[in-house]
């Protein structure tokens, strides 16, 4: 039995869960197809070819490997097990995701939704304690909003979170927090003289090289997952998991409702399709008793589904190209006019939120990939906003970001940041003046008037708004600081209502930090 918090991890981070859950909804529906037979090894050699699971000598052919995998997707209410008749089926956040939702939007759902019991926790591969009745991200957005608290280390929620934290009454809330202040001030020292033997590993048997390593696993996938809900973030520098400033209002309104737990754990087709409840849908009300006759068709289509979905983790698509259409073509083999007609079919209006996912990440990981989130920048602002936009940085003393609009008659230049808390340094400052801004004539190649400069980056310091200040009153060109939380924001709102150029203009002119009153 485990006595800690516990997640199933073949990977640590989520951001692959979209190509897994395509992989294996497409094997799943061959075997409906097939006939019942194992699917588990079947699944293995398709995420080894996906490249989404490591090729190698399998120790049994039991596709052990694959199972695992499926427990991932199983513990997040994405797929269940059908009691009249054994196959396995998408819940509908799991379809909600294959039919081109925010991945994002989706899972975070989920998250926020996990909990102890669950028909995954109680299952036979897991058995976490009984003592446990929580929603564990939702205790740690709790704690992390918390002016007692306000930050989270990986080693604080190793040592005092997922062995104490059993449930959410305020006695055990309270708990936590003293013992949580008192590991602050204590270390080690600070543990139960019995700790070991309470929260031993799932194994059985502590490294006496590294006795926290089990639990500090489990602790660095609770962050992983909490990250990709893009409501809190490690910084780059203290390593110390925060809530992300834009987002205090948002986890505000989440923690301030609290819906009941999703009761039966042990029935699993009611617990998971439950659970598995996406955003749009209150209720699960699909009659999937009915026996369906699995076509070639409907397999070629799961191909074409899949391929789409890796795809758009990749590139921003707001729309079926020619040239999207033959990429999908070249990896499924299918003919060209069932690919082009299934695509319009199935994705009238793109997927734009699954890269969003990917550019989020993109903003704290430092110089190590600015690149990639400079590149990412041009790609969102020429297919989403509709601008002739240019990466311009490779050229030298140059902004990262070149944007021109044809239809306004202006042009924007943006440089990128990837970190969490970017200040204007006296050299950032004097590039942006003398290179950039005085300089654009020489790498424009545009005779449209340079109408602003903007930051994007992950967060920025407090005396952000200061910092451009100070450009605009030696420049006269209006600015702006806008975190890619608010980015992202823009883009979902663009795919509702969107915005002119001119509206750009004007939002990305403020000469401070961008709000989320200004989108």
């Amino acid at each position: 039995m485990i006595n800690t918090w516990w997640v199933t991890r073949p990977k640590r981070k989520l951001n692959s869960i979209p190509e897994v859950l395509a992989t294996f909804a497409e094997i799943s529906l061959d075997q409906e197809w097939q006939g019942q037979r194992d699917t588990h090894l079947s699944l293995e050699d398709a995420l080894e070819e996906a490249g989404l699971k490591r090729k190698g000598e399998r120790r049994d052919q039991t596709g052990g490997g694959a199972r695992t995998y499926l427990a991932w997707i199983v513990s997040l209410g994405l797929i269940f097990k059908q009691e009249s008749t054994g196959q396995l089926k998408l819940t509908l956040a799991g379809e909600a995701i294959m039919n081109g939702d925010s991945p994002v939007s989706v899972l975070k759902n989920q998250i926020l939704k996990y909990q102890f019991p669950s028909s995954f926790s109680i299952g036979r591969g897991v058995d976490l304690a009984p003592r446990f009745k929580i929603r564990p991200f939702r205790f740690l957005l709790r704690l992390l909003m918390d002016p007692a608290v306000g930050h989270l280390t990986e080693e604080e929620i190793a040592k005092v979170i997922i062995t104490n934290a059993e449930n959410e009454t305020e006695e055990c809330y309270r708990a936590v927090i003293g013992k949580l202040a008192a590991f602050r001030s204590d270390g080690d020292r600070s543990l139960d003289d019995d700790f070991f033997g309470k929260y031993a590993p799932k194994t059985g048997s502590v490294n006496p090289d590294h006795p926290f390593s089990h639990l500090m696993d489990t602790a660095n996938t609770f962050i992983n997952w909490i990250e990709y809900t893009q409501l809190a973030k490690r910084s780059e520098d203290d390593r110390m998991l925060r809530i992300i400033p834009e987002k205090r209002n948002e986890v505000q309104a989440l923690l301030s409702v609290s819906p009941a737990f999703i009761d039966r754990p042990g029935q699993h087709e009611y617990f998971q399709r439950k659970y598995g409840l996406d955003p749009k849908h209150q209720k699960d009300t699909r009659n999937l008793t009915q026996t369906q006759t699995i076509t070639a068709k409907m397999i070629a289509e799961q191909k074409i589904k899949q391929a789409f979905v890796a795809e758009s983790l990749r590139t921003p698509i707001t729309k079926i190209t020619p040239e999207l259409i033959d990429r999908i073509i070249e990896q499924t083999g299918l003919e060209s006019k069932f690919v082009e007609e299934s695509l319009l079919k199935l994705y009238p209006h793109g997927a734009i939120g699954s890269f969003m996912t990917e550019y989020f990440e993109m903003a704290f990981k430092g110089r190590d990939e600015a690149t990639d989130f400079e590149k990412a920048t041009v790609k969102l602002f020429r297919e989403v906003f509709c601008f002739d936009a240019r990466h311009v940085g490779p050229i030298g003393l140059t902004p990262d970001v070149l944007l021109l609009s044809d239809t306004d008659g202006f042009a924007g230049i943006i440089d990128n940041k990837a970190y969490s808390k970017y200040t204007i340094s006296n050299d950032h400052h004097n590039r942006m003046v003398h290179n950039y801004i005085e300089g654009f004539r020489n790498y424009a190649h545009s005779d449209k008037p340079l109408s602003f400069f903007s930051y994007i980056a992950g967060g920025f310091g407090s005396n952000i708004d200061g910092q451009l200040m100070r450009i605009f009153n030696e420049t006269g060109l209006n600015g702006s600081a806008v975190t890619v939380s608010h980015v992202i924001q823009m883009v979902e709102k663009q795919q509702l209502n969107p915005y002119s150029h001119a509206q750009i203009k004007n939002l990305f002119s403020v000469n401070r930090q961008v709000t989320i009153a200004d989108l």
